[in-house]
């Protein structure tokens, strides 16, 4: 176990720095960012001068290590455009993002394992493929569209659900979140169902197919034809053996939504990280867009390697693998 840790966060350590060196020089190539900040009626005195300063009249690779330098003590860099230290914008932002995300998973998850699992056993039934054409629907129209259409019905047509911002906030035990309020629960609800919806049918036909794979196995017959309780059968040798690769797919998911509620946190005004990207990509926010996609990849790191320690938790395979491969 040891031997495996070590090497996953020996290869975390190379996947975030040959990312950070693509993201680099990706966003030097793209161009420069002093001729969006200053004004095109600037002089040349003037541009040369903004570059200075903000550090860019440096060569590429000596920008790299200084930036490289700076992270290993915690510090990403000042925001070309808010003139304030990356993490602390971050950790403005980041609130706004989780509460949105652990949302929308409690959505997926809540609706997605029962109705897959009921789709599964009951293939056949009318509610099992009603289910299965509403995962079909959320998997075929795009996550812009589906925020567009829930901002028509229940913001325009019948306007019982506000579209935009985060409503109001509290905080408690130190934590500030729009959770704590009945008008912040009420702003989240719309934004996180149309986040939700894409995972919540993928979840929907990967919890169908795994619990059709496992209803046909021999062991899932003898319970059955020794008399075990059909709830017991239902939840202690489908459901265990089905979340095996239900959890890689909910933890890619996760990250997903963590990450990557990018259009979502658009179409909804929502004041997270996912609209920070996009206004920081608008005007070559080098600082924000390294630190914001970097933070992506070490989230999608933690996440895949909790991924992998709860695989070797739930399935004893996976864990007789590791045994084997240590000696």
């Amino acid at each position: 176990m040891i031997s495996f840790i070590l090497r996953r966060l020996l290869q975390s350590l190379v996947v975030v720095l040959v990312l950070s060196l693509v993201l680099f020089v990706g966003l030097w190539l793209i161009g420069n960012p002093v001729d969006v900040l200053i004004s095109s009626e600037a002089t040349e005195a003037d541009r040369l001068a903004a570059m200075k300063a903000l550090g860019l009249d440096r060569p590429i690779w000596e920008q790299y290590l200084v930036f490289l330098g700076n992270a290993v003590q915690g510090d990403w860099g000042t925001s070309f455009v808010y003139k304030e230290p990356v993490t602390r914008i971050l950790m403005q932002r980041l609130p706004a993002s989780i509460e949105l995300a652990l949302v929308a998973f409690v959505i997926a998850i809540g609706f997605a394992i029962p109705a897959g699992l009921y789709a599964g056993l009951r293939p056949q039934s009318r509610l099992g493929r009603a289910f299965m054409s509403f995962s079909l629907i959320g998997v075929s129209i795009p996550t812009f569209w589906q925020g567009m259409l829930l901002i028509v019905a229940f913001g325009i047509m019948m306007p019982i659900l506000p579209v935009g911002d985060r409503g109001e906030v509290a905080t408690h035990f130190g934590i500030t979140s729009s959770l704590w309020t009945l008008d912040g629960w009420w702003h989240v609800v719309l934004p996180a169902f149309s986040l939700a919806l894409l995972k919540l049918s993928l979840l929907i036909r990967v919890t169908r197919t795994a619990t059709l794979e496992i209803t046909r196995l021999d062991y899932v017959k003898f319970a059955h034809a020794k008399g075990v309780r059909t709830w017991r059968v239902v939840f202690v040798h489908i459901l265990r053996n089905a979340m095996v690769p239900l959890i890689t797919v909910i933890g890619i998911e996760l990250g997903n939504l963590l990450a990557y509620g990018v259009i979502t946190e658009t179409v909804f005004s929502w004041p997270g990280l996912g609209k920070l990207l996009i206004n920081s990509i608008k005007v070559l926010d080098r600082p924000m867009i390294v630190a914001q996609l970097t933070y992506t990849a070490l989230l999608f790191i933690a996440i895949n390697f909790l991924v992998d320690v709860l695989h070797m938790t739930i399935d004893p395979r996976v864990r007789a693998a590791m045994g084997r491969r240590n000696t």
